[in-house]
This record gives structure tokens, sequence and C-alpha cells, in this order.
């Protein structure tokens, strides 16, 4: 079966999330543009990812715990999850590598926590916009070891980006997918990068903004939709 995602978009967790990406609205909007399964990323920490979870389950909108981590290197990485416990436990491994710097809302943006009911119940004090102490190795082998799955985020885009930092991505990278920007043209990324045609390529939207949530543009080709079906497809389990 044919099933369309859109695996990577941040709440007004993320400080440079609008203040409308709330858990509902985006379960409601991911809902309404027809996609079958979404994730929620914001900058290194997974606090919204519950209330978007409660509410992806009153619109039959699968939504996978997620976040992108922001590795030593300073190129983000998509790291996606079949449960909560392991996100978690994943958020608790970044944190713990995180620099101790209080975010300046009024320059960066808030950092909200919301219930499902979009209700603000509290924010992260510790400023989520930077690089954590982990190198991408360290990020990617713990992600895999709590049955998660990696992606490196917007590879063609020009920064944050393995190839932007980088200039190539190394075999040793334990990765079976690489993201383009949803409306990223593959010949002319191939053409380019010619070695991204060894991955599995993705589509997604980096969504800031609602209006900026992916339509029906891109599927992939499950047995079965769900969490579980989901992340092995993405580990390379069934590519």
């Amino acid at each position: 079966m044919r099933y369309f995602y859109d695996f990577h978009m941040h709440s007004c967790l993320s400080p440079c999330g609008d203040d409308d990406m709330t858990p509902n609205n985006i379960a409601n909007m991911s809902k309404i543009k027809g996609l079958d399964v979404i994730a929620i990323t914001d900058h290194n920490c997974a606090r919204n990812a519950e209330a978007v979870m409660q509410c992806g389950e009153s619109v039959e909108l699968i939504v996978l715990p997620g976040m992108e981590i922001e590795c030593t290197e300073e190129f983000h990485i998509v790291a996606l999850f079949k449960d909560l416990n392991s996100c978690y436990a994943m958020e608790q491994i970044v944190a713990a590598a995180m620099p101790q710097i209080k975010n300046n809302a009024e320059i960066f943006g808030r950092q909200v926590i919301m219930n499902s009911d979009d209700e603000a119940i509290g924010e992260v004090d510790n400023m989520l916009v930077t690089a954590c102490g982990l190198s991408a190795d360290e990020v990617v082998a713990a992600v895999l070891s709590l049955g998660g799955a990696c992606i490196p985020a917007h590879v063609d885009k020009s920064s944050y980006s393995i190839i932007s930092n980088l200039g190539f991505i190394p075999d040793t990278l334990k990765v079976a997918f690489v993201e383009l920007s949803k409306r990223a043209d593959e010949s002319t990324i191939f053409e380019q990068y010619p070695y991204l045609k060894d991955y599995g390529i993705i589509h997604s939207s980096d969504a800031h903004y609602l209006c900026d949530i992916s339509e029906q543009e891109h599927s992939i080709e499950l047995p079965e939709l769900s969490a579980e079906a989901v992340i092995g497809y993405l580990r390379g389990d069934t590519v």
C-alpha cells in the first residue's frame, strides 16, 4: 500500500516554529492535507511529541516521535522512533550533551511545551537551537541502539546539512535514507552528487508554519501502516 508522509516538522517547542504550530493544528492540518503518517521533530527535544501523537490518534493519523538533532559537526539529523519511551531515552542522551545556555526568547523565540488541548504547560529554558556534544556517529549509534532510524536532514541545503558541512557523506555513517527538501529536483541533485543514488530518498517539509506542511506529494510503500513498519523501512530493513 502507498502512504503519504511528512517526516520532518516543528512545533512551537522549536524557537523557530510558529506559534500556530500547536499539537491540534499540526495533526488536523496534516489530516486535511491527506497525509497518512507524520513525524514531529523539534530541535534537540521531544517535549511536544506526546501531545501531537494524542491529537493524531483522534484523527486517525500516525505520528512518529522524533527530534532534529544537531551533532557536534553542526549539521542536522532527523531521528525517528516507533514509541515515546525510546524517543525520551534519546532525548535524555541529547540533553546531557547540550551546552547549558539559557534561551533568549526575544532573540530566538519561545520554546513552548503544550498538552493535547493546545494549552501551554511550560517552556524549555535551555537553548535548543545549537549543537550538542555528540558526533554524528554517536547520534546514529545511539538512535539505532534504541530501535530508531536516522536520516541526514535536507542534504541539498547550503547550511546545517552534512554535505554543506563535510562535503560528502562518510561511508561509515550507518544510514539508509537521506532527506531532500520538499521540492528539490532529484535529477539535478543526483547530477551534482551521484553517490546519493546509493541511498533511499525522503522528501520532507521541515515545516515551521502550518502552510508548509506537505500535501500528498511524496509517498512510501509498506505492507501495513504502523509505526513499526515505517521505522523498519527507514532503517533499511525493507528497502
